[in-house]
């Protein structure tokens, strides 16, 4: 039979179990301090020049673009964005399909934190805190605004490690700098280092034959950016820098970096008209979205054919157009911008020499090359179109 405890007796057991509580509580938090304290931290320098301490593996990033999937699909290849906390919405945005395409994969990205530009007065280094966010990743050509929006002081003073990382400014220098950087403190260097072999393999395929390539027989190459994006402006065009410089590597002469020895400028069509390049290609992505009055060609993952010929063909008759020797000799073409921030823009460039000396690159194959890159790297299928010429 139990005895039923005298209350004086049955109240001391209370202060005790609190006591016990607030034992286990304080050793719980002694044991997440411990832990914090003792994770283990590496130093890198990023492609800003800067040294920064970062702690190894983090489990909650942010990105200061969301098409920084596409280098970090690479690294994290069974679940990309298992460690994202937050982004920007420029996926969602200028690349529909490429985001269509990972969401039916992985359905919790819809709940990714938008926050917006880390450059404007609405990005908020609070909701960082909150998400326990350990590293920013942020794009190089953005270093500036970043300096005088006052982003780094204050992700600094949170304890936030915030990374510079570039594929749009050089790609060709920074690309596989910054992807190891971005494997070294995600502690997947392994990953890394296949996909290098892969880039390499695919950029010497181009190289060795263009440095046989005299500059007298190198067709003058336009690149439109974002052809038709807006359909009352045009034109504008790279400079030296991202696609003019993967057009300058890839056996062409680039018509912008003789003028600009920038990122990209503004081009009067006249000018355009009276020189009269070789070759035309103009960038387009689904931004119909974003832009429901464009006209640019919609290419990626979603695109058709049909409709890609359909657009190009109408961006080929605007004013003046048509009398160019590119649309006339069947040299005018189109190709997806989001190459232009990617660590895939060897497949671009492969298309580029094709169409610049097609008689010395018949043996490359820039489809066969992406469809190797998603069976092996990715953890989406290939499928749409990223680049077409103007049929007859």
């Amino acid at each position: 039979m139990l005895r039923r405890l005298p209350p004086s007796r049955k109240g001391t057991f209370a202060p005790f179990s609190n006591f016990v509580k607030g034992a286990m509580g304080a050793l719980a938090i002694t044991l997440m301090s411990t832990a914090v304290a003792h994770a283990e931290k590496i130093t890198i320098t990023d492609i800003a020049g800067r040294v920064v301490e970062v702690e190894k593996n983090p489990q909650r990033i942010v990105l200061g673009e969301g098409r920084m999937t596409y280098t970090l699909a690479l690294l994290d290849r069974e679940n990309p964005f298992k460690r994202v906390v937050g982004w920007k919405d420029d996926l969602i945005k200028y690349d529909p399909d490429a985001y269509r395409k990972y969401l039916a994969k992985f359905p919790e990205i819809a709940n990714i934190a938008n926050l917006g530009s880390p450059y404007s007065g609405e990005y908020s280094v609070e909701t960082l805190i909150t998400s326990n966010t350990q590293v920013v990743f942020l794009n190089l050509g953005n270093l500036l605004k970043a300096q005088e929006s006052g982003i780094l002081t204050k992700l600094e003073k949170a304890g936030i490690a915030v990374v510079f990382v570039d594929f749009r400014q050089r790609p060709t220098l920074n690309t596989i700098p910054s992807l190891q950087i971005m494997a070294r403190i995600l502690d997947q260097r392994d990953n890394a280092e296949e996909f290098t072999d892969f880039y390499v393999k695919n950029m010497n395929s181009i190289y060795g034959t263009v440095a046989k390539i005299k500059d007298a027989d190198k067709p003058i190459v336009f690149i439109e950016r974002a052809a038709g994006y807006n359909p009352s402006k045009c034109c504008n065009t790279f400079g030296s820098a991202n696609m003019g410089r993967l057009v300058d590597l890839s056996g062409g002469i680039n018509w912008g970096t003789r003028l600009f020895p920038g990122f990209s400028g503004k081009v009067n069509p006249e000018s355009l008209f009276v020189d009269d390049p070789d070759v035309i290609i103009g960038t387009g992505a689904n931004w119909a979205e974003a832009n429901p009055s464009t006209t640019a060609v919609l290419l990626g993952y979603e695109a058709e054919p049909a409709e890609v010929q359909k657009r190009l063909k109408a961006l080929a008759n605007r004013r003046g157009w048509s009398e160019l020797q590119a649309v006339k000799n069947g040299r005018f073409h189109t190709v997806y911008h989001q190459f232009y921030n990617s660590p895939y823009h060897f497949v671009a460039m492969q298309a580029f020499a094709k169409w610049a000396n097609p008689d010395k690159f018949a043996h490359l194959d820039p489809e066969a090359t992406f469809k190797e890159l998603h069976d092996r790297f990715l953890p989406i299928d290939f499928s749409g179109v990223f680049w077409a010429t103007l049929e007859k």
